[in-house]
C-alpha cells in the first residue's frame, strides 16, 4: 500500500477517476491507546463499525485484545487476523450453527442474549458429546434509552430491566460468568446516557438477586462531526466509573466497553472527484451506495475540504451532493460548505468516514471503491488531544 502525505499528494500523483479511501492507522492506534489508558476497564473493538483487516491489525498492534463480533463472518475474520484475540459474540440473536462454530472451532466463550430462548439455544449449541459447556460467559442485554444519542438502538434488542429477572437467573444457572450489557445508541452526546443506563442495570440486578461478574456498557462513545461537538470522553468515563463502583456486584467484577465509531472514525476519509456542477449541487463519484450511506439516509454531516494545489480564495457556499448512480436516492443533502468556485474536475476530501463508510459500501450500478492508500497527516476532526506528531506518526498525548 503506497503512502502519501495527504489528500493533495494523492490527487496530484494519481489523478484518480474513482473514489480513493485514505487511511490513517496512526489515528486508530492513538484512539485505541487513549481508551486503554483512560477507560477504567477493558475496551473491545466493535468490528461492525469497520471490518477492514488492516484496521483490525492496527488496533491489535496498539493493544486492543478483545473484539465485539456480531456474526460468524466477523468471528472468522478477526480470528484470521488476530489468532489469539478474545472474541465476544455480542449479537443477542444468533443462529445455532453460528454459535456452534464460534464455540467449537474458534474458541468463543462470551455470548450476548436477551431471552430465555436464546439461553437454551446457546446451551444446546455449545454441548460437547452431549455434555453442557462449563466455561460460558453469558451477557444479558438490557434495553435502555437512546434519547441522548444521534442514532437509536433502543427498539430491536434488549429485555426491559423490570422483566430481566427470569433471564438473569436462568443465565446465572448455566454460566461460568454472568454479565449485563446494554447499548445507549450511536453517537451519545451526553454522559448522562450511561448514568441513566447504569440505573437500569442496578434495578435489574436488585430484582434478580444474582451475582454479576461483568458489566458491559456497550458502545456509543462519540466522535467529532460538523455540528456535533460532544463533551470530552473523560467525562463519560468518570460517570461510568462512579456508577460501576456503586453497583451491587461481585467484588472482582469487570467493566467492559465496546467502542466502534470512537476507535475508527478518524481512521479513514475519502477523496472524491466532482463530475459536474449544477448550481448548488455537485455530482461526485461516491455516494449513498458507497461510503456516504449515512450522509444520504440519516442526514449525517461530514467535514469536507476542497483539494487543490492553490487554495481557493472564494467565499464558501452550502452545497448538496448527488452520487454516481442513476438512483434519485443517491443524494446527500447539505450543507457541505465549500468554496464558491468549485467546479468539475476538482477533488474533495470527505472526512471521518472510518466508521461505517467502507462497511456500508455496495457495488450498486457498477460503481465500486477505488484504491486505498496510506496518508500521514492528521484527520479532519478529532476528539483526541494531539501534542506532537513525529515524522513516523508516533503520537504523544497530553495526560490530564
Amino acid at each position: 500500500m503506497h503512502k502519501y502525505h495527504n489528500a493533495l499528494g494523492v490527487a496530484q500523483t494519481l489523478r484518480p477517476t474513482q473514489p480513493v479511501t485514505l487511511v490513517r492507522p496512526h489515528a486508530a492506534m492513538r484512539a485505541a491507546r487513549f481508551f486503554m489508558d483512560r477507560f477504567p476497564g477493558t475496551s473491545m473493538y466493535a468490528v461492525k463499525a469497520n471490518p477492514a483487516p488492516d484496521l483490525i491489525r492496527s488496533l491489535w498492534d496498539a493493544g486492543i485484545t478483545h473484539f465485539d463480533v456480531a456474526s460468524i463472518a466477523e468471528v472468522r475474520l478477526v480470528r484470521s487476523v488476530a489468532p489469539t484475540a478474545t472474541l465476544c459474540f455480542m449479537h443477542p440473536v444468533k443462529g445455532p450453527e453460528a454459535i456452534a462454530e464460534a464455540y467449537h472451532q474458534h474458541g468463543v466463550r462470551v455470548f450476548s442474549l436477551d431471552s430465555l430462548a436464546e439461553i437454551d439455544k446457546i446451551v444446546e449449541a455449545t454441548r460437547t458429546d452431549g455434555v453442557a459447556a462449563a466455561d460460558l460467559t453469558l451477557c444479558v442485554r438490557i434495553r435502555v434509552s437512546s434519547s441522548h444519542s444521534k442514532l437509536s438502538l433502543a427498539s430491536k434488542f434488549g429485555v426491559a430491566a423490570d422483566e430481566a429477572a427470569p433471564v438473569l437467573m436462568a443465565a446465572r444457572q448455566v454460566a461460568d460468568a454472568l454479565g449485563i450489557c446494554f447499548h445507549v445508541g450511536s453517537q451519545a452526546m451526553s454522559a448522562q446516557a450511561y448514568g441513566d443506563a447504569m440505573a437500569q442495570v442496578r434495578a435489574a440486578i436488585v430484582s434478580a438477586g444474582v451475582t454479576v461478574d461483568i458489566v458491559d456498557v456497550g458502545g456509543g462513545f462519540p466522535s467529532h462531526y460538523p455540528g456535533m461537538e460532544p463533551p470530552a470522553l473523560d467525562s463519560y468515563f468518570e460517570v461510568i466509573h462512579r456508577a460501576f463502583e456503586s453497583l451491587p456486584i461481585s467484588y472482582s467484577a469487570e467493566l467492559w466497553c465496546e467502542p466502534g465509531r470512537a476507535l475508527c472514525a478518524e481512521y479513514a476519509s475519502v477523496l472524491v472527484r466532482v463530475e459536474a456542477r449544477k448550481d448548488d449541487v455537485l455530482y461526485i463519484n461516491d455516494g449513498a451506495y458507497g461510503a456516504l450511506f449515512d450522509a444520504a439516509h440519516i442526514d449525517w454531516r461530514f467535514p469536507v475540504s476542497l483539494v487543490r494545489e492553490t487554495a481557493s480564495r472564494a467565499r464558501t457556499l452550502p452545497f448538496s451532493f448527488y452520487g454516481p448512480t442513476c438512483d434519485d436516492m443517491d443524494y446527500m443533502r447539505g450543507p457541505f460548505d465549500l468554496p464558491a468556485d468549485i467546479q468539475a474536475g476538482d477533488y474533495i476530501e470527505i472526512g471521518m468516514l472510518g466508521a461505517y463508510g467502507s462497511a456500508m459500501r455496495t457495488g450498486f450500478n457498477g460503481f465500486t471503491a477505488g484504491d486505498t492508500v496510506l496518508v500521514r497527516d492528521e484527520p479532519m476532526e478529532t476528539v483526541y488531544d494531539v501534542i506532537e506528531t513525529t515524522q513516523d506518526n508516533v503520537i504523544k498525548l497530553r495526560k490530564n
